[in-house]
């Protein structure tokens, strides 16, 4: 693994890793101040008859540890120059995350690209489903 990490030998203009600090962002802030209100009142809409699905809790609380240090992380090394850094573990979620959407976003459109599509000039693809999941999806 190379990191980029300015050392002597390499060339001006490279700069060392930076983790990204989602703590950082306002969703994330907004998020992290009221969740636990947002629950509460879906809790108390439960009881009206409007309930909230298990696995939403669940994903916005992995979105709050996604990118966080203190709940994961691996520490790794450049080979070239020694430089030690942490890359902190991610939720791998769907439809809250949005770096994990984008990570993911990048590697469907890498495999269509290089095993999916023929080799040939595309313009257009469309993804359609069929009209059971459409309903399903958008009432």
């Amino acid at each position: 693994m190379t990191c980029n990490q300015p050392t002597p030998k390499s060339a001006p203009g490279t700069s060392a890793y930076r983790r990204r600090q989602p703590e950082r962002s306002t969703v994330y802030q907004v998020m992290q101040g009221h969740l636990k209100t947002w629950l509460a009142g879906c809790r108390q809409a439960d009881e009206a008859g409007l309930p909230i699905a298990g696995y939403i809790e669940q994903d916005f609380r992995k979105y709050l540890a996604c990118g966080i240090l203190a709940h994961g992380f691996a520490r790794a090394r450049c080979a070239g120059c020694g430089y030690d850094f942490l890359t902190a573990f991610s939720c791998k979620g769907r439809g809250i995350c949005p770096s994990c959407n984008t990570r993911r976003m990048v590697e469907t459109a890498a495999h269509l690209n290089d095993q999916v599509f023929p080799q040939v000039p595309v313009r257009q693809w469309v993804l359609s489903f069929p009209k059971r999941l459409r309903y399903f999806f958008c009432p």
